[in-house]
C-alpha cells in the first residue's frame, strides 16, 4: 500500500521516462528564453559537426560526424546558455554594486548574461567598471613581477578551455615559476588520474564507442547519465534494445538508467513509449561502493573455485602482478562486514558475479559517485582489479570508462595542466623554449584555497570556472577569496567567485565555443579532448557577443607577455595562428604527431592508450592489482543516527551552472533547499515528508550546520541523504579528502539530520 503523504510545494512526482516529449519542451523553453529563435536553430545544427563547434557541455564522444543534430536536452541548454542574447553591459555593472549582486541566487548571476567588456573591481563605488585591456594585461603583470616567491600564485583552470589555452596557459605559468595549478579535475577525476596509473600505466578510460557495439555487459557505478553526461543515453538506448544486461549500482533510483524515450525515435515519440535501460538495478549506500567491488569480486573467486574457467589466469600471469595479495584479502572480508558497508545482501552482488562471468566482455562505467570519496582512489582501483580478473582490458567491448564531466577536462591534463609535471615533460618545455621550468610539485584545488586561507598565496588567475562555489567549505572559501591581492578571471559570465573580490579583481569576457574566432591569420580552430581520448577540432561562426571580447589564448598571451617581457615564447605569433601552438605541443607532448594534419581530418584523431595493446607503463611493466586498505576511521564519527550525504545535480544544473530551479526527473521545480531521505531512515528519526530539517556534519573537528531545509521521501538507499550542490557544500569540511588524490569528498559526508526548531 503506498503511503499517503502531505503535499509539498515544488514536489511533484514525476511519472515518465528520461528523454521523450519532456526534453524537446525543455530545450524549447531554454531557447525561447535565451536565444533569438532565428538564430538558434542554425546554431544547434552545427553542435558537434565537421565544421562547427565541439558542445560546451559533457565530454561523451561522437560515434562519427553527423549530418544532422543528434539532439541532447542539456547539450542544448548548455549551447543556448553560452549563446544568449542577454547581456551585461558597463550601464547595468553601474547601477548595481557589487554587495548588492552577491544577494543575487547562482541562476540570477549568470542568467543576467554575457560579459561584454572588461572590467576592474571599484572599491570607492563596490561597482565593477570598464577597463583598457592594455591596461589590465600591464596592472596584472605589475603584481606578479612584485610578489616575493612564484609560489605566491595560483593558475587556476576549468575543463572549458581549449587545448591551445590550456598550454599557453602552463606554459606562462611555468615560465613565471610556479607549478600551482589547480584545475577542476582535482574537484571530479582526480581519484583516476591518480589511481589508474597504478593500476594500469594511465590516467584514463580505455574504451571507445566501438566497443559498447561489442560488448556483451555493462556495469554502471556512480553516476547519472540523463543529467550529467546525456549524449550517453544514445549509446545505452542501443544497448538496451539489443538485450545487452546494463547492471546498475547507485544510490539513487535515477529516472535515465530507468526508463529512456528517445528524441530521435520516431516510434518511441509518436506512440509516447520509452526503453527500460537498466537490466538490473542495484541501490548501494553512498560510500559502500568499494564494500559492493569487493563483494562481487569475493562472489568471482568463490565461483573459480566451483567451476575452475571464472578468471583469466592466461592474462593474470602474463600480464600482471599482486593477484595473490587481492585474493588473500578479499578472501579474509567477511560478508556481514560487506553486506553492512554496501548495503546490499550476498545475493545480490553474487548475481552480478554471475553475470560478470558469463560476459565475454565486460565495460565498467563509472562517475563521480566512485571518486568523490575519501578513498575514492582506492575505489578506482578496485574497479581495474575486477576488470583484470576475467582480462577486460586491451580486448574488443571491454576495458574501464571512467565519465568525463566538462568537454576538455582530459585534454587540459594531457597537455600539462599539472601540479605534478613528469620530469620527461619539463625537459621538454626546457629543450624548445629555452627555460628552465620549476621542478617541485604545486598545489592542487584543496591546498590552493587552503593556501588563500592561510594568506600564503596572493594572486589567484582562473582561466574560467567557479572556484569558490565548486570547492567545499564555503565559510572558509569565500573569504580567503577577499584577502588576496589580486583575483583574474577569464569567463563569458558574471559568477559568485567573480564578485568576492579581492584587493584588486580583474574579470576579463572572453569567446565563447559557439563564437567566431577570427585572428590575423584567419578564421581559428580550437581543439578539445573527449572523455575517449579522441581529439577534434572545434570552430564557433557565430558573431561575438561584444566587439571588446577576446580569446581565451589572447587573454592568456596578453597576461604572459606583460609579466615575462624577456620571454622566449613568441606570444602574440601564437595568437595570430593557433596552428603554431600545435606545433609546440606536437614538440613537447607525446601522442600529437602532426597534430595539425589529422585534426583536419573529420572526427580528428585517438591519443596512444597502451592498455588497449596490452602494454603496462607501470614500474613494474605489468598492471597491478591493488588491496583495498579500508575507510578513514578517524574521520568518521560512528552512530545508529549518523548518515551519509551526497551532494547531488539537478536536471537543470551543469557542474556550478544553474539553467533553472527545475529537477524535471526527481520530481522537484522551483527550488533546491531540499533534502532526499528514504521512508526507513524518515521514519526512523519520526520525520514526514515535507518536514522542515537541520543537518550537520559529524567529522572530527568540524562543526558544519546547514539549516531549514525540506526533507522529502525518495528512493534512495537507506543510510544515505542527498542534497543538491553546491549549496550543500557547506556541510563538506575543506581537507575532508582523499589523501591519495586531494579529491573532496562530496560523496560521502557523514552528517545527522535532525528537526528543525522554529
Amino acid at each position: 500500500m503506498t503511503k499517503k503523504r502531505r503535499a509539498v510545494p515544488g514536489i511533484h512526482p514525476y511519472d515518465g521516462p528520461a528523454g521523450g516529449w519532456g526534453a524537446l519542451k525543455a530545450t524549447a523553453i531554454a531557447v525561447r528564453t535565451q536565444m533569438d529563435n532565428l538564430t538558434a536553430p542554425a546554431t544547434l545544427l552545427r553542435t558537434n559537426q565537421p565544421d562547427g563547434f565541439d558542445c560546451p557541455g559533457c565530454a561523451w564522444p561522437d560515434k562519427e560526424q553527423h549530418s544532422t543534430f543528434q539532439f541532447c536536452e542539456n547539450g542544448a541548454k548548455a549551447v543556448t546558455w553560452e549563446a544568449t542574447s542577454k547581456r551585461v553591459k558597463p550601464e547595468f555593472l553601474a547601477q548595481n554594486t557589487v554587495t548588492s549582486l552577491l544577494q543575487k541566487s547562482d541562476y540570477e548571476l549568470e542568467n543576467f548574461g554575457r560579459l561584454t567588456h572588461p572590467l576592474v573591481y571599484d572599491s570607492e563605488t563596490d561597482t565593477l567598471r570598464p577597463v583598457e585591456w592594455e591596461t589590465a594585461f600591464n596592472h596584472i603583470a605589475e603584481v606578479l613581477q612584485g610578489l616575493h616567491s612564484p609560489n605566491e600564485a595560483e593558475f587556476y583552470t576549468s575543463g572549458r578551455a581549449s587545448n591551445e589555452a590550456a598550454y599557453m596557459f602552463q606554459l606562462f605559468a611555468r615560465e613565471y615559476g610556479t607549478n600551482n595549478f589547480p584545475d577542476c579535475s582535482n574537484m571530479c577525476h582526480e581519484a583516476t588520474s591518480v589511481g589508474l596509473p597504478f593500476s594500469i600505466g594511465i590516467g584514463k578510460g580505455t574504451v571507445s564507442l566501438d566497443d559498447f557495439d561489442e560488448t556483451e555487459l555493462v556495469i554502471s557505478m556512480g553516476h547519472n547519465p540523463g543529467t550529467n553526461h546525456p549524449r550517453m543515453m544514445g549509446t545505452l538506448h542501443e544497448l538496451a534494445k539489443k538485450n545487452v544486461p546494463i547492471v546498475v549500482l547507485n544510490p539513487l533510483r535515477e529516472r535515465a538508467l530507468e526508463r529512456f524515450a528517445d528524441p530521435q525515435s520516431v516510434i518511441e515519440m509518436a506512440t509516447y513509449s520509452s526503453t527500460d535501460i537498466a537490466s538490473n538495478y542495484f541501490q548501494v549506500k553512498a560510500g559502500g561502493d568499494a564494500a559492493a567491488l569487493k563483494g562481487i569480486i569475493k562472489a568471482l573467486l568463490l565461483l573459480e573455485q566451483v567451476r575452475g574457467d571464472v578468471l583469466d589466469k592466461d592474462f593474470i600471469a602474463a600480464h600482471t602482478q599482486g593477484f595473490e595479495a587481492l585474493s588473500a584479502d578479499i578472501n579474509a572480508t567477511d560478508w556481514d562486514e560487506i553486506e553492512k558497508e554496501s548495503g546490499l545482501v550476498r545475493q545480490n552482488l553474487e548475481q552480478i558475479a554471475e553475470l560478470y562471468a558469463k560476459s565475454k566482455a565486460t565495460i565498467v562505467t563509472y562517475g563521480m559517485g566512485i571518486t568523490q570519496h575519501n578513498k575514492g582512489t582506492a575505489n578506482v582501483r578496485l574497479i581495474a582489479d575486477l576488470l583484470l580478473m576475467r582480462g577486460n582490458m586491451g580486448k574488443p567491448g571491454a576495458g574501464i570508462c571512467p565519465l568525463r564531466g566538462h568537454s576538455n577536462v582530459q585534454g587540459n591534463r594531457t597537455v600539462g595542466i599539472t601540479e605534478k609535471p613528469s620530469a620527461a615533460f619539463l625537459e621538454k618545455i626546457e629543450q624548445v623554449f629555452g627555460f628552465t621550468p620549476p621542478k617541485e610539485h604545486g598545489h592542487d584545488a584543496v591546498k590552493a584555497m587552503q593556501a588563500m586561507v592561510e594568506g600564503t598565496a596572493k594572486v589567484l588567475i582562473c582561466l574560467g570556472g567557479n572556484l569558490a562555489v565548486a570547492l567545499p567549505d564555503p565559510e572558509k572559501c569565500f573569504p580567503a577569496m577577499k584577502t588576496l591581492d589580486l583575483s583574474v578571471h577569464v569567463g563569458t559570465k558574471l559568477n559568485r567567485s567573480h564578485l568576492l573580490v579581492a584587493k584588486e579583481t580583474y574579470i576579463l569576457p572572453c569567446l565563447g565555443r559557439t563564437e567566431l574566432d577570427l585572428q590575423a591569420s584567419g578564421r581559428q580552430s580550437v581543439t578539445v579532448e573527449d572523455s575517449m581520448s579522441m581529439v577534434h577540432a572545434s570552430s564557433g561562426k557565430l558573431k561575438p557577443a561584444s566587439d571588446q571580447l577576446l580569446s581565451e589564448p589572447a587573454i592568456v598571451a596578453g597576461m604572459a607577455k606583460a609579466a615575462l617581457p624577456d620571454s622566449k615564447v613568441p606570444w602574440m605569433a601564437l595568437v595570430a595562428d593557433y596552428s603554431m601552438v600545435r606545433d609546440l605541443i606536437e614538440k613537447t607532448v607525446p601522442g600529437f604527431d602532426k597534430y595539425n594534419e589529422r585534426i583536419a581530418t573529420p572526427g580528428g584523431f585517438r591519443m596512444p592508450l597502451p592498455p588497449t595493446e596490452r602494454k603496462w607503463t607501470t614500474a613494474s611493466g605489468k598492471a597491478m592489482f591493488s588491496v583495498f586498505d579500508g575507510v578513514n576511521e578517524d574521520a568518521l564519527v560512528d552512530g545508529d543516527d549518523v548518515l551519509r550525504m551526497i551532494t547531488l545535480r539537478s536536471h537543470d544544473q551543469y557542474n556550478t551552472t544553474i539553467y533553472a530551479l527545475d529537477d524535471r526527473y526527481r520530481g522537484v521545480f522551483g527550488r533546491r533547499d531540499i533534502l532526499f531521505m528514504s521512508d526507513v531512515d524518515l521514519d526512523k528519526r519520526g520525520l514526514e515528508h515535507g518536514d522542515l530539517v537541520d543537518i550537520e556534519t559529524v567529522v572530527a573537528g568540524s562543526s558544519l550546520r546547514l539549516e531549514n531545509m525540506t526533507v522529502i521521501a525518495y528512493n534512495i538507499a537507506p543510510g544515505s541523504v542527498g542534497a543538491y550542490y553546491p549549496e550543500a557544500n557547506v556541510l563538506i569540511p575543506l581537507d575532508y579528502i582523499d589523501k591519495q588524490s586531494g579529491t573532496p569528498s562530496y560523496k560521502s559526508v557523514p552528517v545527522r539530520v535532525i528537526q528543525h526548531v522554529g
